[in-house]
């Protein structure tokens, strides 16, 4: 007991009136806005643009939208440059392009048959052949002056037999007899153009076997070499006298 005589444990009391109510509360702040969702799935892959069919046909295929209703077409569109057949398939409400074939993939085709061999050409039978090297001395065994000895020459596209060097100069006097012993080389016959140190053409002899006291100097004007005896070369001016004719190749 307390000294005002209630009991220490608290009663509550009935009150007669009841008090006024408290002023409400403040509203809460609104709250951070929420994370993003996660990605929807991928979409299905889109139709290739090119497609390969089972002959070997190179297909173009573009598609777009079009009205429902819309009817097939066939038709000749001008294709990046070039005029192609277009075929348009309406497939609920895309537009099917088919442009045409590009070509066939094919495997290249079997070689071509040979074709017939050419005639023969003419077989020449020449009396002397001597190859030195990379060059043969050829002849009829045939003998003539010098002019006509280059004459016989020209007229075939060779040339008149001119030795580069020893050898060559020893095996042309194979073509000797046992009588004529004399043969006209490439030598220019007119002093003047080479005083007997150029060929017919004028190109310098870069080989030479003259006899003594060749090239004979007291030949003023034209005078014609022919190879002789021993490999030995001598000028002189009865250029009408009959020589062997040697071509060279």
């Amino acid at each position: 007991m307390n000294p005002a005589g209630y009991p220490s444990e608290a009663v509550p009391l009935q009150g007669r009136y009841h008090g006024q109510p408290g002023q409400p509360g403040q509203p809460e702040y609104p709250g951070q806005p929420g994370q993003p969702g996660q990605p929807g799935y991928p979409g299905q892959p889109g139709q290739p643009i090119l497609s390969l069919d089972s002959l070997g046909h190179l297909h173009w295929f573009i598609s777009i939208k079009v009205p429902k209703g819309t009817q097939d077409h066939l038709g000749q569109w001008e294709y990046l440059g070039q005029l192609v057949h277009l075929e348009l398939e309406v497939n609920q409400g895309n537009l099917l392009f088919f442009i045409g074939d590009v070509g066939l993939v094919r495997m290249p085709g079997p070689p071509g048959m040979l074709g017939l061999p050419g005639p023969a050409g003419d077989v020449i039978n020449y009396d002397f052949v001597r190859r030195v090297g990379q060059k043969y001395f050829v002849s009829y065994k045939e003998r003539g002056s010098f002019s006509t000895a280059v004459d016989f020459c020209s007229q075939r596209g060779l040339e008149l037999a001119l030795p580069q060097n020893e050898e060559e100069n020893s095996v042309l006097t194979q073509v000797f007899g046992d009588v004529h012993k004399t043969a006209w080389i490439n030598v220019n016959n007119n002093k003047a153009e080479g005083n007997f140190e150029a060929d017919l053409k004028n190109r310098p002899l870069t080989f030479t076997k003259w006899g003594e006291g060749q090239p004979d100097r007291s030949i003023q004007d034209t005078g014609c070499t022919m190879l002789s005896e021993n490999g030995i070369w001598r000028v002189t001016r009865e250029c009408s006298l009959d020589a062997y004719i040697v071509f060279q190749i």
